[in-house]
């Protein structure tokens, strides 16, 4: 594999909006936000998940294989090398697809005219979670590349002049923004007792941005539209 990097001479841009929005990283939803002025997206990430199943099914049967054959046995070593092809191809899959579901979230940004965008820190998830969820459950937190998608959000928002500032989510797809109750949503829609109600994700991502503006949950513009997209 040959590396380059290089200056490609553009200018960071510099945005002058101060409009701000807010990220909700996820499984199965890669992506979801929020914007101030009622505008949100939903990016799924489902090819991604498929590509992690189909992965892990893969290394399993090749594991089974392997472990019938001596070590570094003509066999061994040719399962070893196939092996390792098929990983490389996944993990350039899941890179490219990562690309595509960030630079589709940077251009909606862009298009709304966006500053600055927080993003909830999801790192210890798995580890919070690994006694307290199912088998499966824990395996798709494990393969999450969340680390790699903020890699690719920071330089393409840098680009665009977009700032992004990572911060606590803590309780934020668990609290009502109007009547403050605690409880966790289930299915994919968040309902509440005083009458508020909003698609899950998106409600999280509601609720990372009043905690990045003000600092506490707090009800921020009705939701206009929402847009949902599905990479290739």
């Amino acid at each position: 594999m040959l590396s380059i990097c290089y200056e490609n001479g553009i200018e960071v841009a510099k945005s002058e909006q101060g409009i701000e929005a807010a990220i909700d990283l996820g499984v199965i939803h890669s992506i979801s936000s929020f914007c101030e002025n009622g505008e949100a997206i939903i990016i799924t990430g489902r090819v991604l998940r498929s590509i992690k199943r189909y992965r892990s099914k893969k290394l399993a049967e090749f594991a089974k294989k392997m472990s019938k054959c001596k070590k570094y046995s003509r066999r061994w070593k040719k399962l070893k090398r196939a092996k390792r092809r098929l990983l490389s191809k996944l993990d350039a899959q899941v890179r490219d697809i990562t690309h595509k579901i960030t630079r589709s979230f940077v251009d909606w940004a862009v298009k709304n005219k966006v500053s600055k965008v927080y993003v909830g820190n999801v790192e210890g998830v798995q580890r919070k979670t690994h006694k307290k969820k199912r088998r499966s459950i824990t395996q798709q937190l494990s393969q999450w590349n969340f680390g790699q998608q903020l890699q690719y959000l920071k330089y393409k928002l840098e680009e665009a002049g977009i700032k992004l500032i990572k911060i606590s989510e803590a309780y934020s797809t668990q609290t009502c923004p109007i009547c403050g109750r605690r409880h966790k949503a289930r299915g994919r829609n968040y309902h509440c007792n005083c009458g508020y109600q909003a698609h899950r994700d998106i409600h999280g991502a509601r609720n990372i941005l009043s905690l990045g503006k003000f600092k506490h949950f707090e009800y921020i513009a009705d939701i206009r539209q929402i847009k949902y997209l599905r990479t290739a």
